[in-house]
């Protein structure tokens, strides 16, 4: 692959990254609740803020990873250990997002429905980032099985030769 497309998936991957962590930074201010909130009130009297901070340390860590990957593939290492690695790593990122998800969606089924509150619209962006983690952890296993079976081929006819 060519370096400068690696280098431009690379920048899409930093911006994704800078525009979901301003989304995070963002977000709390102009919920409902928080509106009129300090910012103390706002980061620390809400539990599920920390849990929804605490979950996206696995997909910035996915995000890394995959830079990492790209830059491995840009330097002609794709079928390293390295490489492996990283997917690996990639996969197990997108369970735990996954899990996380589970766990926020259960918050809304068993807390905040019995508010009186509409979840429905929760629910659902809930179900297609689940949806997304599930696709992304199923291609990263993939390649990892199919890289893994390329090194293993590679590193038998080095033996050979």
């Amino acid at each position: 692959m060519k370096r400068s497309l690696t280098a431009f998936l690379q920048m899409v991957i930093v911006l994704i990254g800078m525009g979901v962590f301003a989304f995070l930074l963002w977000e709390p201010h102009v919920e409902g609740r928080n509106v009129n909130s300090t910012l103390f009130q706002i980061y620390f009297n809400d539990p599920f803020l920390a849990y929804v901070y605490t979950g996206s340390i696995a997909f910035f860590t996915a995000l890394y990873q995959a830079f990492r990957l790209l830059g491995y593939i840009g330097r002609n290492e794709v079928f390293s250990e390295r490489s492996i690695k990283a997917l690996k790593t990639i996969k197990h990122c997108a369970m735990i997002v996954i899990g996380f998800i589970l766990g926020a969606e259960g918050f809304f089924v068993i807390v905040q429905r019995g508010k009186g509150e509409d979840i429905a619209g929760g629910v659902m962006m809930g179900l297609f980032l689940m949806f997304v983690s599930l696709v992304v952890a199923t291609a990263a296993a993939v390649f990892e099985k199919t890289l893994g079976s390329a090194v293993e081929m590679k590193a038998e006819n080095d033996l050979t030769v």
